[in-house]
């Protein structure tokens, strides 16, 4: 079945909060095998409501409502429902009892607009709010289905997932639960657009299981779904497009979850028992931060240098003068310089792996260099070290991530050689 998640409040559209609900109630709808085909925002306005209850009826089968069952005038997603179905609004006896008591126990006086919170639709089925006061409904009509919850996610969770699911896997989906299988496949060293075309037979021709790919900085997703009657059922397809997928692009290829490369990074490293070290110029520590925020890493990350300015390079990282001053050099932007800043600080931490990013990373050109030229190193013990020049786009931040995310690409590429040796 399809639904549509209409999410209430002028609120959501002026920025000043961020709509969770939606993003928890697509997720609770998957669960049960039923697909989320748009999420609308609208604001605290009756004619506009009316607007978006008629315009989901024509594209979806069941119909979610988050937020305006509040105690004040602005508070209207039941009035417009209820308008456009034709119905009538009533006090729910019960829900009264409820309000009405939380004010006597508190020996303060209620005012009259809370009864609103106890609006019910004529031929609706109550939703209990055991965190809250306002009471949501869910009621069928001429084959649609409409959920009404609170805004507040600590009352709308617990309705939904104690009131208003078993309503629905009974009302509209008849006891049945198809529920929807995800594997997250995570791939790093490749663009979105590069990896597209490496899978675009895959992905023309999708039917079961779908795939999804989408991209942040650094790092590209890939999101395998199927519907199936439960996880075995669900993992017997998923695995089989997992393993084409693996074929034709294992040296991207990471993890099979949900988790960031300096993770996968930190556990093998852990697991081999190895260790790092960094020296960040353009990336001003970036790197370290990405690999110390995973828990665990003190065993593996030793400690780095931010060496920022030609002056710390040449002091602390013993680069020679000559590379990074004087007619004809080098230049701290260079292979050179970033080769003598991995081996350097793997010898000054007396680590198994030494990296080192040098670049521009903008907004103004620096030695007369490009912005978004960087330079990658990869000093590794008893081993050649490795060194690979970057021709990055974006912004600043774009730049310092996308390097960032490069050398751990590179480090992690040297784990899985270490771990077949």
């Amino acid at each position: 079945m399809k639904a549509e998640i209409i999410a209430v409040g002028t609120e959501l559209l002026l920025g000043q909060i961020v709509n969770t609900n939606a993003q928890y109630l697509s997720q609770e709808l998957a669960s049960i095998g039923v697909d989320v085909y748009f999420q609308t925002v609208v604001g605290d306005n009756m004619m506009r409501l009316q607007e978006a209850v008629k315009a989901a009826q024509r594209r979806a089968d069941i119909i979610l409502f988050s937020g305006g069952l509040g105690p004040t005038q602005d508070d209207l997603t039941k009035d417009a429902i209820a308008s456009v179905l034709g119905r009538e609004l009533h006090i729910d006896r019960l829900s009264m009892d409820k309000i009405e008591g939380f004010f006597r126990e508190r020996g303060v006086e209620m005012t009259e607009n809370n009864r609103r919170q106890a609006l019910t639709i004529d031929g609706a089925t109550p939703l209990k709010n055991e965190t809250g006061l306002a009471v949501g409904n869910a009621l069928v009509q001429e084959g649609k289905y409409y959920v009404i919850l609170p805004g507040p996610p600590k009352e709308l969770k617990p309705m939904f997932e104690q009131e208003a699911k078993p309503w629905l896997l009974q009302h509209a989906l008849g006891g049945s639960e198809m529920a929807i299988y995800s594997k997250m496949l995570k791939f790093a060293g490749i663009g979105e657009s590069a990896l597209e075309t490496r899978l675009i037979d895959l992905i023309e021709k999708q039917s079961d299981p779908t795939i999804a790919p989408y991209a942040k900085e650094g790092e590209v997703t890939i999101r395998v779904s199927t519907k199936a009657t439960s996880e075995s059922v669900a993992l017997v397809k998923l695995d089989a497009m997992e393993a084409q997928i693996q074929q034709r692009l294992s040296e991207h290829l990471y993890a099979s979850e949900d988790v960031p490369l300096e993770k996968v990074i930190v556990e093998g490293m852990s697991r081999l028992g190895l260790t790092v070290s960094a020296a960040e110029s353009c990336t001003g520590g970036l790197v370290m931060e990405m690999l110390t925020s995973i828990p665990g890493s003190a065993a593996t990350f030793k400690g780095g240098i931010v060496c920022y300015s030609n002056e710390i390079k040449e002091k602390l990282l013993n680069v020679p003068h000559d590379y990074l001053e004087g007619e004809n050099c080098p230049g701290a932007v260079s292979q050179e310089v970033a080769g003598v800043l991995a081996e350097q600080v793997r010898m000054i931490m007396d680590s198994d792996f030494g990296l080192s990013i040098t670049g521009v990373a903008g907004p103004g050109y620096s030695e007369h260099k490009p912005v978004g030229l960087v330079y990658i190193g990869i000093a590794e013990r008893g081993k050649e070290t490795e060194i690979h020049e970057l021709r990055l786009n974006g912004n600043r931040e774009t730049i310092r991530i996308r390097s960032a995310k490069a050398i751990l690409y590179r480090l992690w590429r040297r784990l899985v050689e270490n771990e077949k040796e």
